[in-house]
């Protein structure tokens, strides 16, 4: 093992590569693209600027990133990403995602029931103390295995050690590992969030689009025993945002990437994959749609996840659309084809690292026959079965070694996983129903009734009657409950008569019958034929290629800019101007209506002020709410989206001439709409000083 790294080292300086200086990549801050920062825009930040700029960034457990404004803990982040926490802590009586809510008193901030937030502390490179920790000879099975053993110690022993949240991140396929430890907080509470209408003004239609006019924006604040945490590295806010043509930063968590995969792997997300997550999402928005439709407070339960999946779908449809693009698909054969021409040139590394495709290649033959079954054989649609499942998995993971369990189970997990199984969120029984029968008929309609999952759920009965005895009858609604069996332990979740649980009993054995199955015949096989193939990159290019994007923070750049569309021009920010032309031109009818605040206070606002822009930067879901920063670490703006050009940029780098922009929140339009809209003097004052 220690030679064929050293051969690799080797490699790395012996093959000369050309270097481009697109905008492309979400960068780590281990490895921030400096040299392109200085040749396109004449930026050398200093690693005081860096360190400033990681520990002001946070990442939100809901999905979404954020950034601290304040010394006191105010971060901001984006309405849309906060929308789960104000729907949890809204009422019939007071609908705090379509009324907007400001706490004028730090007493008056509302604590959000289980939103957790992470900032990347410190990091440490254990590639090596992964890698080697594989013995020589051993299957892709043994091999998992005894990387798992070695970062589950590493973990238990950095969490023992520094008390902060410790996880093993793999990049690049597995070719790098990287121990993150993030400062965590769980008392977060809502400052400040705009009304749904203005947030999403436009709704579905203009969603993906530009221009636009939203101000999708939510001030929240971290608190540590009960006091707003003291916060020294943040994000001062610009007033002035930024000119056109400015180099600018966003520094946030994006979700998931897939442009190095293989063209096996991306044949599959084509064919099978997004198809099949296409049927799953959509099977699960018409139920909550059809809910919606009964009433309008079942429109307010549904309503955080109809959004949510109707934005999903969306940006599959243009990522797949991308995918069955012949040039596009071609150009990521070219691609690969590229990097083995290359490795062919060094036979000792081709030998060692070439295989690789061809065992992705042929684990992935496998995955079509179990795609549907992998899809649909779980709980997971229904709050009341995700609760019951992972209470069942946890009574039999925490029976053995930490170093055997599922990696969600692992002891440094473990606050993390019992914080969100005890949200005292609320629970509405009409919906669970609604949603769990959906999923259980529509999985019997596509695996059919002589499927184990779906005879080990319904045991005879139908859809409808498993999940009304399931639901009306259990106990795990209640808080106490869910503390109750687990301080109870293991054996009391084992032998519980709750009918959720035994539900979810019933299909545990499947479930993990599964898991066993995708493991062994893709995972295990994607982490050690993934590693030859990153090594095979790192000989070819080194590190000029970004990582993959997995939901941890990175950082990438671009800047404000237009762009031409067809035989049009689109102007790089829109204004308040705009807000209310394209209200008046639709005759303010849904989605184009405007709150009353906006309609009754338009004569109060510079209505020359900027509220959205666009800029060039890479980023994708899980971006929403990153700080858009200039070269001074300025908070000029807040990322919350993109155009349609955009869409497939899951799979590779879109060109900014190709029209490829990201949408943001302009600084000085959210401050405009804070002192006379809102009359938020204490907020402006916070992020001003004035």
């Amino acid at each position: 093992m220690k030679k064929i790294l050293a051969l690799f080292l080797i490699a790395a300086f012996l093959i000369s590569v050309p270097v481009t200086f697109a905008d492309e990549g979400m960068w780590t801050f281990d490895n921030p693209p400096l040299r392109q920062w200085k040749e396109r825009y004449n930026f050398e930040p200093t690693s005081g600027w860096l360190e400033n700029v990681r520990l002001a960034s946070v990442r939100l457990n809901d999905g979404g990133s954020g950034g601290f404004v304040s010394p006191d803990g105010l971060l901001v982040t984006n309405q849309h990403v906060a929308a789960g926490q104000l729907q949890k802590l809204s009422t019939k009586e007071n609908d705090l995602t379509k009324n907007g809510f400001y706490a004028r008193t730090r007493a008056e901030e509302l604590k959000a029931p289980d939103l957790e937030i992470n900032v990347l502390v410190s990091y440490e490179n254990v590639t090596e103390r992964v890698q080697l920790a594989v013995k020589p000879g051993a299957s892709d099975k043994e091999a998992s295995e005894q990387r798992k053993a070695v970062i589950a110690q590493i973990e238990k022993d950095s969490t023992e050690k520094t008390d902060l949240k410790s996880d093993v991140v793999s990049f690049y396929s597995g070719g790098e590992y990287w121990l993150y430890r993030h400062k965590k907080y769980t008392d977060i509470r809502i400052v400040f969030a705009a009304e749904e209408q203005i947030a999403f003004f436009g709704g579905d239609y203009d969603n993906f689009t530009f221009p636009r006019y939203d101000l999708d924006v939510t001030f929240l604040r971290a608190y540590e025993n009960n006091q707003p945490a003291r916060t020294p590295n943040y994000f001062k806010w610009s007033a002035t945002g930024p000119a056109d043509g400015e180099f600018v930063l966003a520094s946030g968590s994006p979700g998931s990437t897939a442009r190095l995969l293989t063209v096996a792997q991306l044949a599959y997300q084509r064919d099978v994959g997004n198809p099949l997550q296409k049927k799953v999402w959509t099977s699960r928005l018409d139920a909550l749609e059809s809910y919606a439709r009964r009433g309008s407070e079942q429109a307010r339960q549904a309503g955080s996840g109809t959004r949510s999946l109707n934005n999903s779908l969306k940006r599959l449809t243009g990522q797949q659309d991308g995918l069955m693009m012949p040039r596009m698909f071609g150009r990521k054969e070219a691609e690969e084809k590229a990097l083995k021409d290359e490795l062919a040139k060094k036979p000792d590394l081709q030998k060692i690292y070439a295989p690789g495709w061809e065992q992705i290649s042929a684990a992935y033959a496998q995955l079509p026959a179990m795609a549907n079954r992998l899809a649909f054989s779980n709980l997971a649609t229904s709050r009341l079965g995700d609760i019951a499942s992972k209470l069942v998995r946890y009574a039999e993971e925490i029976r053995k070694p930490n170093d055997q369990r599922y990696d969600e189970f692992r002891d440094s997990k473990l606050e993390s996983f019992k914080f969100s199984l005890l949200s005292p969120a609320p629970i509405y029984s009409e919906l669970e129903e609604v949603s769990l029968t959906a999923w259980l008929e529509e999985a019997l309609k596509t695996l059919g009734a002589n499927d184990p999952f779906v005879k080990a759920a319904l045991g005879g009965s139908t859809p409808a009657e498993t999940v009304r005895r399931a639901v009306q009858g259990t106990q795990l609604k209640d808080v106490a409950a869910r503390k109750a069996l687990l301080e109870d332990g293991a054996d009391a979740i084992a032998k519980s008569a709750d009918p959720m649980i035994v539900l979810a009993r019933n299909v545990e054995p499947i479930v993990r019958e599964l898991r066993a199955w995708n493991e062994e015949k893709i995972l295990n096989v994607e982490a050690s034929a993934g590693q030859k193939i990153a090594k095979a990159r790192f000989a070819v290019y080194g590190k000029s290629i970004a990582p993959d994007a997995n939901f941890n923070l990175r950082l990438s750049y671009g800047k404000v800019s237009g762009y031409e569309e067809d035989t049009t021009l689109v102007p790089f920010k829109t204004t308040f101007f705009g807000l209310y032309d394209r209200a008046m031109s639709f005759g303010e009818k849904p989605p184009y209506n405007l709150p009353a605040r906006y309609k009754e206070g338009r004569s109060k606002l510079d209505l020359s002020t900027p509220l959205n822009f666009v800029y060039s930067a890479d980023t994708i879901g899980g971006n929403s709410g990153s700080p858009v920063i200039n070269r001074n670490a300025e908070l000029v703006g807040l990322n919350f989206d993109s155009n349609i050009q955009k869409l497939s940029n899951r799979y590779w780098y879109i060109e900014e001439e190709e029209g490829s922009r990201a949408v943001a929140v302009h600084s000085a339009g959210i401050l405009e709409a804070l002192r006379k809209l809102y009359e938020a003097d204490g907020l402006v004052k916070e992020l001003t000083g004035k």
